[in-house]
């Protein structure tokens, strides 16, 4: 028997068997839906999509208000719901698992980049097959039959979920999103989903097995491992749905993607399918459906022009920290057992289910395996959760989506965030946010509440330290802070006075969304160039619009040649701006920005990026 194997027997007897007699063991149905945000069905407040499936389980379930994922992003989150653990302590902290190197000791690096403040930890590629998920347990002590089916995206071979207690697995690999080459529709190179027609849905395929798999063990009990494909990346639907949602208007004017209207339309009528498939058989009464998603909503890709979805009233979105990124809707669903119809405000997260599934049956957790979530059946059976703190760790930088790398804490309505090393000092930033009053994180009160501030980092140092998680370090090479972030094309060195920028491609730009709250009107970004890279332009983006897109574009021609030459180029938005991006080139070369600032038509400076030298 091999290491990873021999520990697990060795967790298994610790643990021992303790089952609750009598009752028949419930079927557990747990789906997990991919970038599906907190807005993104009709029970959560869209308007636009439509899901009558996950609608119905809400009617017939408890619907989560406050409920976590375990990080802004989805192979972390994924750790976690299989272990209990929180990713930090996992040390599996970024989707990095379908990259082909093998990295199981990360570590934080003594320097970064001169343009980050921070130096970020490294992540796991794999997740290891030494912990014992719940899935085992069922197996292994419950007597469960086991199925995965869909996104896994927690390793390459042997680092799969025929390892971690899973019997039957349809899909259960590496990729990211749905394998290529069909993407969401057939065909797929991948021998664990049988092939379908061309053209077939992928969550129609899955659904397919684990339909199949209900039938071959309606006996039970079975766990199904329901963690759809969808509505991940790429964007992709039917000519009927895109039809269809062309035709429909969001009366909120918040959520406008078509495709993405398709996608989670399709996911909601195959939740439609297995539960009629429970309700044939005459199982839905001992069936207990979990329904959540990874992460909050994908805002930042781009699907015909418009972002695929819009998280608000929450702040951000995939791979961000705040709300937008992390609260993410969640519904248990086991009729004449849970009270049906009801909206639930207790603090939970993707942490939990590991340690409420052992609860559940009654069996005890593994003595050798740290479990940082708490049970929320009490909570489920009408009483209330006895819980102080929730925690995100998300230690890294995401150009995409702005994030900085950070911890926060919740207690009760209150959530402290430490940006690590960002002042520009490179000592820790703080934003404390009344959620109660603030859901949409915009008044940050962490100068007017520095007790509050102290007493939470307080509990931040200690959680980090009990979970042992790798923590960013203040940056030794770092050259000076200009709150700009980079595209791959660009490379930016910080002078004395000057952003000496190299373009290395057709795609040059930085962009920053450090910029006054509310600033909107006519307004001027004003500088110094000296260039040979060609012409350029300037975008901007705004709560409304929260893409940089055609219609928030300058084109401006920046004058070439070997001296510095003042540039103004005027803009205007009647929506507060968000972020501000500057294309300095159109081609391969080399470009000196000084003097930039942002000023309003009568010339009061707003904003100077003055960066300095250590």
């Amino acid at each position: 028997m091999n290491a990873p194997n021999l520990l697990k027997s060795l967790l298994v007897s610790l643990a021992g068997i303790s089952l609750a007699s009598g009752a028949p063991r419930p079927n557990i149905v747990f789906i997990v839906a991919d970038d599906l945000g907190w807005m993104d069905t009709a029970v959560y407040g869209s308007k636009y999509y439509e899901t009558p499936a996950i609608d119905a389980l809400a009617q017939k379930g408890i619907r989560f208000t406050e409920a976590y994922s375990a990080s802004p992003l989805c192979s972390p989150t994924r750790a976690s719901l299989l272990t209990g653990q929180y990713p930090g302590r996992i040390r599996l902290t970024t989707p990095a698992c379908h990259l082909p190197k093998v990295v199981l000791d990360p570590q934080v690096p003594k320097s970064a980049a001169p343009h980050q403040k921070a130096a970020t930890p490294a992540t796991r590629t794999r997740f290891p097959n030494d912990y014992l998920t719940y899935a085992e347990i069922l197996r292994d002590q419950a007597g469960y039959a086991t199925a995965f089916m869909g996104k896994w995206h927690l390793g390459h071979k042997p680092y799969l979920p025929e390892e971690q207690g899973f019997d039957l697995v349809v899909g259960g690999r590496h990729h990211p999103g749905p394998p290529p080459p069909g993407g969401f529709f057939a065909p797929w190179n991948i021998d664990t989903i049988p092939a379908h027609p061309k053209g077939t849905p992928i969550a129609t395929a899955i659904t397919d097995s684990a339909l199949d798999f209900i039938d071959n063990h309606k006996d039970g009990p079975f766990l199904l491992n329901m963690w759809y494909y969808d509505v991940h990346a790429p964007f992709q639907t039917t000519q009927a749905f895109l039809d269809k949602y062309k035709a429909k208007v969001d009366p909120r004017e918040k959520q406008a993607c078509p495709t993405m209207g398709g996608m989670i339309e399709i996911m909601d009528t195959n939740i439609a399918r297995l539960v009629a498939k429970l309700e044939e058989l005459g199982l839905r009464e001992n069936t207990l459906i979990i329904f959540t998603s990874d992460n909050g909503g994908n805002m930042y890709n781009s699907v015909e022009g418009t972002p695929p979805t819009n998280n608000a009233p929450l702040r951000s979105g995939k791979g961000n920290a705040y709300e937008g990124g992390c609260r993410v809707p969640l519904i248990v669903s086991w009729p004449g057992k849970f009270k049906p119809a009801i909206d639930e405000q207790s603090l939970v997260s993707t942490i939990d289910w590991y340690p409420t599934l052992l609860d559940l049956l009654d069996i005890p957790a593994p003595a050798e395996q740290a479990i940082d979530g708490v049970s929320i059946l009490p909570v489920l059976q009408g009483e209330a959760l006895e819980r102080e703190t929730l925690f995100c760790h998300f230690p890294h930088y995401v150009k995409a989506t702005f994030n900085l790398p950070n911890t926060w804490v919740r207690r009760g309505d209150w959530k402290l965030f430490r940006f690590y090393a960002d002042n520009e000092d490179q000592s820790d930033r703080f934003e404390l946010y009344n959620l109660r009053d603030d859901i949409g994180e915009t008044n940050n009160l962490a100068e007017q509440k520095p007790e509050l501030v102290r007493e939470l980092n307080q509990l931040i140092t200690e959680h980090l330290a009990e979970t042992e998680a790798l923590v960013p370090i203040p940056n030794p090479n770092y050259r000076g802070d200009s709150h700009w972030q980079l595209s791959k094309d660009t490379r930016m060195v910080h002078g004395k006075d000057s952003f000496e920028i190299t373009s290395t491609g057709k795609d040059p730009f930085l962009s920053t969304n450090r910029l006054p709250k509310g600033l909107k009107g006519d307004l001027i970004l004003k500088g110094e160039i000296r260039s040979n890279a060609g012409s350029g332009s300037i975008h901007w983006a705004t709560a409304k619009n929260p893409r940089f897109g055609p219609e928030h574009k300058v084109e401006y021609a920046f004058p070439q040649g070997e001296v510095f030459i003042p540039f103004e180029i005027p803009f205007s938005s009647d929506n507060p701006l968000t972020s501000l991006r500057i294309d300095p080139g159109s081609r391969k070369g080399q470009v000196t920005l000084r003097k930039l600032s942002l000023q309003t038509s009568d010339g009061a400076v707003i904003k100077q990026w003055l960066p300095t030298t250590k």
